[in-house]
């Protein structure tokens, strides 16, 4: 790279005055760099030298490039890239473009400075630093435009060719909804995939939640440049057995669209991160609608965002307003409250507001931006608790974290047995001894009840009178406690489709070991119990066939007592043992010198409240 600096360093530039017309240049390049720092003051000096604006992202297993300037000075900033051995084979898309035109629109895509930033990821993967990014080693198949032009057009007789041996090809955008809105590839024999993500960190869940929507198939995969599906292959690929053939778009769409300038399969606009925001092709048809009027509209230009995730939306010009609140699909489907759009403006009449909040009935009234949503986590009790109590014994904890997260609670299904250790009285009467057995009082006791039981034992559920136990407390009764499950598990399943949605899910003692078999059967429910994290607390590992070590990919936290600790039910060893049945890597552990309950003060709350802003 020193030979490269030197080089441009020693080379003018040629003055072309203003009919040297402007270009975008776009180029990633996934290698180990040997000095990140020496890379850094390479394309800081290279692209002020030759007046490149844009951004540069450098990590130490690549670079991500996306530049703008005059034509002549992005040529010549290839051509000393080129004669370093690290961007061997490095695609170079180079495309004429007009000057930005509109700041604001210049300065969101970062193109009236010039940015180099050294960071982790070339694109982000995933936003909980737990989840292991893949081998980039195992990404999928490069496959040229014409290629995958060819497979697109052969699609269908190769399925009639081979129908037997053959379960299909699918294709996978790996764009984000705002992207896929206003273009993507649609050929009658092959199905599009639209996760419909917010962001690209969202795709591994979409990927984990379709898995069987995937597997066995040919998945053609495709993105605007290429540096997308590389990360989202190789993860797919490390699924194992049934995701091996993977393809991807080389060059992405505008490769694509570079060798097909009549769209090809594609249809509408490529969606572009810098100041052109789109790129079309001589096929004029309008993918895009305006969310409020229905009409046919994929200009992004006026950077209309929705008030709560703050993604674009196409609004047309029509409906357009000053200060407008407009709600994305996302949001709405998630139950984020407001009209489409509302006129802020004052002195704005509710005729006025009707004709452009199309569809809305009545104008609600004082509704602002908000603030982010909070978390929402269902929380599973103990043995021998139901949620009111659950619910006061976490007041503190529910307290500390009210800013960013809200605990639902639920009663478990299968109802217990009152039953009392005695608490023996002596009394004197006539000069005799006698004894007194001391009854808890019946009056206002709310149900005991359970996730697990012991399948041994009869059950005695709603039984109003207190009884006896027939032996001491023991501390391992939970080893007893395996049968009902399935119970407990569809009880669950309805809670997410009745009252979700939850990001997480929280379980104490028995309820943690509840939560851990939801944990591990998220592949089995697939769109009916999506969450992204588990809170287990006092937990232990219960007793499934179907439940291995390492076998649930879940982040999660584990906090219980530590090996001095006083918790006298839940020992440090059987909680640390749960542990092991989550993915390496994926669990955060807290543990505490008090008893069986979940701490909250410092620094427990700390470390909690470190992990669950990672979900935020």
């Amino acid at each position: 790279m020193k030979a490269a600096e030197s080089f441009f360093c020693s080379t003018m530039a040629d003055d072309a005055g203003d009919r040297d017309p402007y270009g975008i240049l776009l180029y990633y390049k996934y290698a180990s760099v040997p000095d990140v720092n020496e890379l850094v003051n390479f394309y800081e000096s290279n692209c002020s030298f030759l007046g490149l604006l844009g951004r540069v992202r450098i990590a130490p297993h690549g670079v991500n490039v996306t530049v703008g300037g005059k034509y002549s000075s992005l040529e010549k900033h290839i051509e000393v890239v080129r004669e370093t051995s690290l961007f061997e084979g490095t695609d170079f898309k180079l495309a004429s473009s007009q000057q930005p035109l509109d700041d604001k629109v210049a300065k969101e895509c970062g193109f009236t400075s010039l940015s180099v930033r050294v960071v982790d990821e070339l694109v982000t993967f995933s936003c909980h630093p737990l989840l292991k990014s893949p081998e980039i080693s195992n990404a999928g198949k490069h496959l040229s435009a014409v290629e995958f032009h060819s497979v697109l057009e052969r699609a269908g007789k190769l399925l009639e060719e081979d129908c037997d041996n053959n379960n299909g090809f699918v294709l996978l955008d790996a764009r984000n909804l705002y992207e896929t809105r206003i273009g993507k590839f649609q050929t009658p024999d092959v199905e599009t995939l639209d996760p419909h993500t917010r962001q690209y960190s969202d795709l591994h869940h979409w990927i984990d939640d379709n898995a069987d929507r995937l597997q066995g198939k040919s998945i053609l995969m495709y993105c605007t440049g290429g540096i997308r599906c590389e990360m989202a292959s190789a993860y797919i690929r490390g699924k194992g057995a049934g995701f091996e053939n993977v393809f991807q778009l080389y060059g992405g769409i505008q490769r694509y669209l570079e060798q097909f300038p009549d769209g090809g399969f594609f249809r509408g606009k490529n969606f572009v991160f810098d100041h052109r925001i789109s790129v079309g092709s001589s096929n004029t048809d309008i993918l895009g609608v305006c969310i409020l009027c229905g009409c046919c509209f994929d200009d992004y230009s006026a950077r209309c965002r929705c008030a709560h995730c703050r993604m674009l939306v196409l609004v047309c010009d029509d409906c357009r307003v000053d200060a407008g609140f407009y709600v994305c699909e996302l949001c709405r489907k998630h139950g984020k409250g407001g009209p489409l759009v509302l006129a802020l403006e004052d002195g704005m009449s509710e005729e006025s507001v009707r004709q452009i909040d199309r569809g809305t009935q009545q104008i609600p009234h004082g509704l602002g931006s908000g603030s982010p949503r909070k978390l929402r986590i269902l929380c599973l009790h103990g043995f021998r608790q139901n949620a009111s109590s659950f619910k006061g014994r976490t007041a503190s904890l529910a307290k500390k974290i009210k800013s960013i997260a809200e605990l639902v609670y639920i009663d478990g299904p299968h109802e217990l047995p009152f039953i009392y250790q005695p608490l023996v009285a002596h009394r004197l009467c006539d000069s005799e001894s006698s004894t007194v057995l001391r009854t808890p009082p019946r009056e206002g006791c709310k149900k005991k009840l359970a996730w697990l039981v012991n399948p041994n034992c009869c059950s005695e559920s709603g039984k109003s009178e207190w009884s006896v136990a027939d032996k001491p407390f023991d501390p391992l009764q939970y080893q007893q406690q395996t049968g009902g499950s399935d119970t407990s598990l569809a009880l669950v399943k309805n809670i997410f489709s009745k009252d979700g949605p939850f990001d997480g899910i929280l379980g104490f003692s028995q309820g943690a070991a509840m939560a851990t078999i939801v944990c591990a059967h998220q592949d089995m429910f697939k769109g009916e119990m999506n969450f992204r994290f588990a809170v287990l607390c006092s937990g232990y590992a219960p007793k499934l066939e179907d439940i291995s070590f390492g076998s649930i990919h879940c982040p999660s936290l584990h906090i219980f007592g530590c090996d001095h600790g006083k918790d006298r039910q839940i020992s440090n060893e059987a909680s640390r043992h749960l542990t092991s049945y989550f993915e390496e890597g994926s669990s955060v552990i807290v543990q505490h010198d008090s008893g069986h309950i979940i701490p909250t003060g410092s620094p427990y709350i700390d470390q909690i409240k470190d992990f669950l802003q990672r979900f935020m």
